[in-house]
């Protein structure tokens, strides 16, 4: 059997990006991508997205099923860690000395600033149901209503 290796990583990056486009997430895939979005008003939601097994079966499914909620971000967008390597450096500069780079992960911004994050290890080894849980949490705080 002979499986080339670039064929099977593009199809699941190409799978990845197109459920989080099909969720409503904008992709951000450069520098100057991600400093236009960070620039608007409002809140957004950054989902740095992976190819890990842990974004797949949770990060990329609390995403999608999050945002179906009475409070929710005014913007949704993700990053791609080891894909859009400069877009996802851009990002994490952006949210502050104090973010802890990991993907999968989500930070909630208002007016730009990091205001609150998921990491990593908030993710992996926890079920989608109690992430989607924590991410809304934040957008009770955080967000107004629709």
């Amino acid at each position: 059997m002979n499986m080339d290796f670039n064929l099977l990583m593009n199809d699941i990056v190409r799978q990845a990006r197109g459920e989080m486009e099909a969720s409503g997430y904008e992709q951000l895939t450069t520098p100057e991508d991600v400093e236009k979005a960070f620039a608007r008003k409002g809140t957004s939601l950054v989902m740095i997205n992976s190819v890990c097994g842990c974004a797949g079966g949770i990060a990329r499914p609390s995403a999608a099923n999050a945002v179906h909620y009475d409070k929710r971000p005014d913007h949704l967008v993700t990053v791609f860690a080891g894909q859009d390597k400069e877009a996802t450096a851009q990002a994490r500069m952006l949210f502050g000395e104090e973010h802890l780079p990991s993907s999968p992960s989500f930070v909630l911004l208002k007016d730009g600033q990091a205001v609150a994050e998921v990491g990593r290890h908030e993710i992996e080894g926890h079920d989608p149901m109690s992430v989607i849980t924590h991410i809304q949490a934040l957008f009770e705080e955080h967000c107004d209503e629709l």
